[in-house]
């Protein structure tokens, strides 16, 4: 079987078509797995390190109110197309599965004209563009990471995630965690994450109250973001520590470590947080459809999480909250438990099982 997974600009699109790809190489070991992109995303670095094809096409960017650049939307939508023939002619797909973003569209419009079965996948709450033309181009599947996402014919199947991330058993591996981080064993943490790009607000907030959380015995993870960066008020090598780091490739790891967590809302990190029950707190990137909102809003509806609005992510809010929070066992407890059954573990499995039933047809 040969499959065509587009998918790219972020890890929102780059991190489930990773994790559906691994589930179609189990399920089928000889399956042929060719991924799509563009130069200009995330996954011209991570595809290629997690084992898959990665072949590149223009970028066909949208912009999201009147501009020059959209009159130049035909002609890149043009050439998009074009290249995405050429691979297909190439590579033959028996069916093409789609994850959203820019490079999504044209492989959707290419499938349709070679009638080769599309099956798309929407991470977000709010559909995206691209997805919202899949659907309306006769996909056989449309899957979604969250209940009630207004796409025609939607299965509600989760967010695929990474295994070691689906299976992760926080309490036993947190020991190992926290030694990795240079934590102390026994002391209440605070994971600190803004995504893969980082966040301002958030490491700004959060690193302006190191004080007071270390006043109250709270250590920290603080996971800046490639370009990002936190001053804390703690020195290095005091106790609790405040450790920051730019990136966390074991993101397993980290989520073990922690008792709670402070991050965006995009859809891996709110299902994540709820499939491995780590409470969190929920700051949603304040621009764009408002999708980041609606991500969260399931998982604030059930105990799991608090949502906080971006703008009101300040350190007088940070340092009023988070240290009740991270110290109150009790209530992590009862917010873990409210987490844990909100969305199914083996979404790559299932969705992997759809694509290869509409690729046998």
């Amino acid at each position: 079987m040969r499959v065509l997974l587009a998918g790219g600009g972020s890890a929102g699109h780059t991190s489930p078509l990773i994790a559906t790809a691994d589930a179609l190489r189990r399920e089928v070991p000889d399956v042929e797995i060719t991924c799509l992109g563009t130069e200009r995303g995330l996954e011209t670095r991570v595809v290629p390190a997690a084992g898959y094809e990665l072949r590149l096409i223009p970028p066909v960017p949208m912009p999201r109110r009147p501009s020059a650049d959209l009159l130049r939307v035909p002609d890149r939508l043009w050439s998009a197309v074009a290249a995405t023939r050429r691979l297909f002619a190439r590579v033959r797909p028996d069916v093409v599965a789609g994850f959203g973003g820019y490079v999504s569209t044209p492989a959707y419009l290419v499938a349709r004209r070679h009638r080769v079965p599309l099956v798309i996948h929407e991470g977000n709450a709010l559909p995206g563009l691209a997805n919202r033309l899949g659907a309306r181009l006769g996909a056989r599947v449309v899957a979604t990471s969250f209940p009630d996402t207004p796409l025609p014919r939607a299965t509600f199947v989760g967010l695929p995630i990474r295994r070691a991330i689906s299976t992760l058993d926080r309490a036993e591996l947190r020991a190992l965690a926290r030694a990795h981080f240079g934590l102390e064993p026994d002391l209440p943490t605070l994971l600190v994450t803004g995504g893969s790009q980082g966040a301002r607000r958030i490491n700004e907030t959060v690193s302006a109250v190191a004080d007071v959380l270390s006043d109250a015995g709270v250590q920290v993870l603080h996971v800046v973001g490639p370009r990002g960066e936190a001053t804390a008020a703690t020195p290095t090598g005091s106790v609790p520590p405040y450790v920051v780091v730019p990136y966390v490739d074991r993101m397993e790891l980290a989520y073990a470590a922690a008792d709670a967590m402070v991050g965006r809302a995009g859809a891996s990190s709110v299902t994540e947080a709820a499939v491995v029950g780590l409470p969190a707190v929920l700051v949603p990137l304040p621009i764009g459809n408002g999708e980041q909102a609606l991500n969260a809003r399931s998982l604030v509806d059930v105990g799991g999480a608090v949502l906080v609005a971006d703008a009101d992510f300040e350190p007088g809010w940070a340092a009023e909250q988070l240290p009740a929070l991270v110290t109150d066992s009790a209530r992590l407890q009862r917010m873990s438990a409210a987490a844990t059954s909100l969305f199914p573990r083996d979404a790559d499995e299932i969705l992997a099982a759809l694509i290869i039933a509409a690729g046998r047809r």
